[in-house]
């Protein structure tokens, strides 16, 4: 199986990501005849640049996007957005390479970033499912703008249904995301390792102020991944390259031994002369691993350990969600009753509307980190959803243990829980009380009543 491995030691951004791939495509216009299958993007409103350069003496590949004048303006800002809208996109950068598109118009891009567009979560969707990009490409399209979406939607404190596409959704943007899947089918889909990630350090300048590196956006995204800063003060890791990182990248290592069968430089558009703007990707025949590659399950993992609060248990776990509208109702309970002997922490449905007001549910799922795959998995193969989301969520619980009591009825396990080294409560299991009902040919309620004595 191929290995694609990603040498972040200068950052990554979508442009760079692209550039460092299309060193390793057999023919560049892979990309450049996929993005014309987004017929919902007009041709005339951008070209797409391709050119060998080099930066800080290294050669490589420089990739961008120019967009047409007459479908932009020349301002900072959308001359419709509204600078008290929390939910734009315009608050936070996205930046190519490391340059601010909240920049003036006079920046060595010479890029013209500033649209009119706003564009929300189920336009996008809508674009790349009208398009003609195989069913793959779409899908993590698809997802990679939903958890962009979810990203900015926590660092405004709204819903991600409620987040304008205003610099992201814009058409350099599609380009970038959609451009990086294409060429990731281009390879094959080969496993993805990468190294630990340089977000660069100072701060960065963007539509409503000065903000920390990494910028907002592109922390949330990060959250979980293991991270360095070195070199001058600059932004070396952009909302899109984190994306692109989270999605796309199986595990982290330091560079692994085997066979290289090709290697290319994306390079991106700062310059520092201590270190270069570029990202290096290789890509293996033959991938042997050594002792020293540390794992994304492994920091999952310890992010998940447990911490005690207030006589509480404060632990990070994964919420998936699903919205479904075309299943019969019937059909969920062999789907949660697989999660639930799968080892899902709780299952359960929500009644929602969904387009043109048809009743849906949101099929709901917690789980630890480490089995969030395996649990999408079943979700998807037992459902007609399309898609999971996946979120990081912390929750607080009580300290709990589960015991094996003899009772006069038969043995029973008894959950007991404890606040503060103090048993709160016990509480018999529900399936151990349901076969002595069965067992002693007894109603439940009489049971329970027992049980309460002898525990």
């Amino acid at each position: 199986m191929k290995t694609l491995y990603l040498d972040c030691f200068a950052g990554i951004a979508g442009d760079m990501f692209i550039g460092a791939l299309l060193n390793l495509v057999p023919d560049r216009n892979i990309l450049i005849e996929g993005i014309k299958k987004i017929t919902a993007l007009d041709p005339s409103e951008y070209e797409l640049i391709i050119e060998d350069s080099t930066k800080n003496g290294i050669a490589g590949i420089n990739f961008d996007v120019k967009l047409n004048h007459s479908h932009h303006d020349h301002s900072p800002l959308s001359s419709n957005h509204n600078p008290s809208d929390l939910t734009s996109f315009g608050h936070l950068p996205l930046h190519r390479g490391g340059e601010s598109v909240e920049e003036t118009e006079s920046h060595h891009h010479d890029h013209e970033h500033h649209h009119h567009e706003h564009r929300h979560l189920a336009d996008i969707e809508a674009m790349i499912l009208s398009s003609g990009l195989s069913e793959r490409v779409k899908r993590e399209t698809i997802r990679a703008f939903s958890i962009l979406a979810e990203a900015e939607a926590h660092v405004h404190g709204t819903t991600p249904d409620k987040i304008h596409f205003h610099e992201v959704g814009a058409v350099d943007s599609i380009i970038d995301i959609t451009g990086a899947f294409i060429l990731m089918e281009a390879l094959g889909w080969p496993r993805v390792f990468c190294s630990a990630i340089n977000v660069g350090s100072g701060t960065v300048e963007c539509a409503h102020g000065i903000l920390p590196v990494p910028a907002p956006a592109t922390e949330y995204l990060l959250r979980g991944l293991p991270i360095f800063s070195a070199g001058s003060p600059m932004e070396r890791t952009t909302p899109t390259g984190a994306l692109l990182v989270k999605i796309l990248v199986d595990d982290f290592c330091t560079v692994p031994g085997g066979t290289i069968q090709a290697s290319g430089f994306g390079l991106g558009n700062r310059d520092s002369e201590d270190m270069p703007n570029v990202l290096r990707a290789l890509l293996y025949k033959n991938c042997i691993f050594g002792p020293d590659v540390f794992s994304l399950r492994s920091l999952l993992k310890d992010s998940q350990k447990e911490i005690e609060q207030d006589g509480m248990i404060q632990e990070k776990i994964s919420l998936l969600e699903t919205n479904i509208d075309d299943m019969n109702p019937q059909d969920f309970e062999p789907v949660i009753e697989k999660l639930f002997e799968a080892g899902a922490l709780d299952v359960w449905t929500e009644n929602i509307n969904m387009k043109k007001s048809r009743p849906g549910v949101k099929f709901c799922c917690l789980a630890r980190h480490e089995d969030s795959a395996k649990f999408s998995k079943i979700i998807l193969q037992h459902t007609t959803s399309q898609g999971v989301r996946l979120h990081d969520v912390e929750r607080l619980r009580l300290n709990w243990k589960l015991e094996e009591v003899e009772t006069s009825l038969g043995k029973i396990s008894v959950k007991t829980t404890e606040l503060e080294g103090k048993t709160l409560r016990r509480v018999p299991e529900y399936k151990d009380l349901k076969a002595l009902a069965e067992r002693n040919q007894l109603p439940m309620y009489e049971i329970r009543k027992l049980i309460a004595k002898e525990i």
